[in-house]
C-alpha cells in the first residue's frame, strides 16, 4: 500500500508540473490583463531531439498567441470585461476546429521509445521511476524559477508588475503597454507550447482536443494557486496532478474530472483567493 501511495504521488507530481506549466501562462496574462487566455530520427541524438521539439512549439506557439493578441484582443481591450472573455472562447474554438480540419481529427501517436528507451527507468523504495517523469519535473520547475525570476527581476518583470497594478499609470512612466501586453502572451503562449511537448512524452499521443481538457485542468489549477500569481500556478497545479493520482488510484479513473471540481469547490469555501491568491485590490 504504501509503495503504491508514492508511486501515485509520483505520476501526479509529474502531471501537476505539467498543469503548473500551462498554468504559469494564464496566471501572465490574468496578471497583466486581468483576463483569461483560452485560446492557449534515429539520426539526432535524443537530446537534441527533445531540444528543438521543445524550441520549435515555443517558437510557433509564441508567435501565435502574439498573433491572437493583436487580431482577437487588443482591437476590444477597453471593451467590457464580457468581451474578451467571448473573444478568447471564439478563438480557442476557431483553433480547435482548424487544427482538427487540417491535421485531422485522429489522435496521433507519438514514437517516444525511438528517443526515450522503455527501460530508461529506476526502482526506488518499490516505486518505478521513469526518465519522462524525471524530465516532465525537471523542466516544468525550471521554467517556473526561471519566469520567477524574469518577473521579479529584470526591467521587463518589473514592467509587467507595474502594468498589473496601473496601467495608465505606467503608460505615464513611460511603459509601452501595448509592447508589455504583447509580451506576456508571447511568455505565456511559449509556456504552452512546452506543455504541449511534455503532454505528448507523458501520454505518448496527441489530438486536437488535448488543449481544452488540459485548458481546463490549468485553470483549476490556477484558481486553485491564486489566480495571477505565478508560484501559486506551480503549487495549484501539483496540489490537483497529486488529487487527481491518487483518486484515479483508489476511487476511479471515471471521477477524475469531479475530483478536481470537488477539490476546487472545497478549496474556494475555505479560502477564496487561493493557497498563495491575495485580495484583489478595488479598482477605482
Amino acid at each position: 500500500m504504501g509503495s503504491q501511495i508514492l508511486q501515485q504521488m509520483i505520476n501526479g507530481l509529474a502531471l501537476g508540473c505539467v498543469y503548473g506549466l500551462i498554468t504559469l501562462g494564464y496566471s501572465m496574462v490574468y496578471g497583466v490583463l486581468e483576463m483569461l487566455n483560452f485560446a492557449q530520427d534515429k539520426l539526432l541524438p535524443p537530446a537534441l531531439v527533445l531540444t528543438l521539439m521543445m524550441v520549435g512549439a515555443m517558437i510557433g506557439c509564441g508567435v501565435l498567441g502574439v498573433g491572437i493578441e493583436f487580431l482577437a484582443y487588443r482591437p476590444i481591450r477597453n471593451a467590457p470585461r464580457l468581451a474578451p472573455l467571448i473573444s478568447a472562447l471564439a478563438m480557442s474554438i476557431f483553433l480547435e476546429n482548424f487544427v482538427a480540419l487540417t491535421l485531422g481529427a485522429r489522435a496521433k501517436n507519438y514514437s517516444t521509445e525511438l528517443l526515450i528507451p522503455i527501460n530508461w527507468q529506476w526502482t526506488f523504495l518499490g516505486v518505478q521511476v521513469s526518465f519522462v517523469r524525471i524530465l516532465l519535473i525537471v523542466l516544468s520547475i525550471g521554467f517556473m524559477i526561471a519566469l520567477d525570476i524574469f518577473v521579479r527581476r529584470t526591467r521587463f518583470g518589473k514592467a509587467m508588475r507595474a502594468t498589473n497594478n496601473d496601467r495608465i499609470g505606467a503608460s505615464y512612466q513611460g511603459i509601452s503597454i501595448n509592447f508589455i501586453i504583447s509580451l506576456t502572451f508571447l511568455i505565456g503562449s511559449m509556456l504552452a507550447g512546452a506543455a504541449g511537448v511534455l503532454v505528448g512524452l507523458y501520454y505518448t499521443q496527441i489530438d486536437f482536443f488535448m488543449g481544452f481538457t488540459a485548458g481546463f485542468k490549468a485553470f483549476t489549477a490556477a484558481v486553485l494557486g491564486g489566480i495571477g500569481n505565478l508560484r501559486g500556478a506551480m503549487v495549484g497545479g501539483i496540489v490537483l496532478g497529486m488529487a487527481e493520482s491518487i483518486g484515479i488510484a483508489f476511487i476511479s479513473p471515471t471521477y477524475k474530472d469531479v475530483i478536481a471540481l470537488v477539490l476546487l469547490i472545497l478549496l474556494l469555501l475555505v479560502k477564496p483567493s487561493g493557497l498563495l491568491g491575495e485580495q484583489l485590490p478595488q479598482k477605482v
